[in-house]
């Protein structure tokens, strides 16, 4: 059985950082596209930084601000979250798929596979 275990959210006042964890078991993150979505309040969900052999990709909002890394070794994808901002408040999802993913949750809901998601909360 896959499991993707998300770990390292929390709240956080703005200008902080957190460290987002995403551990799998069954499934082995080499050769695949790791991605983290997040589910912001009263918004769609959206693809916020992916990662497959080296080649990262971040949307705008979050780029210079977070960094998403990947320990072959540990079967581990990890998002370093620096200055963060409200805006940054959601749920955020790791997902794992052997191709490509889709940019928002709707479209990649039935492929790959997918942790429980874990709350960032940022206050001002």
């Amino acid at each position: 059985e896959v499991q993707l275990v998300e770990s390292g959210g929390g709240s956080v006042q703005a200008g902080g950082s957190l460290r987002l964890s995403c551990t799998a078991s069954g499934f082995t993150f080499d050769d695949s596209y790791i991605g983290w979505y997040r589910q912001a309040p009263g918004n769609e969900c959206d693809l916020v930084s992916s990662i497959n052999d080296g080649f990262t990709t971040y949307a705008d909002s979050v780029k210079g601000r977070f960094t998403i890394s990947q320990d072959n070794a540990k079967n581990a994808v990890y998002l370093q979250m620096n200055n963060v901002k409200p805006d940054d408040t959601g749920v955020y999802y790791c997902a794992a798929d052997p191709t490509p993913l889709h940019n928002d949750c709707k479209h990649q809901r039935d492929f790959g596979y997918w942790g429980q998601g874990t709350q960032v909360t940022v206050s001002s």
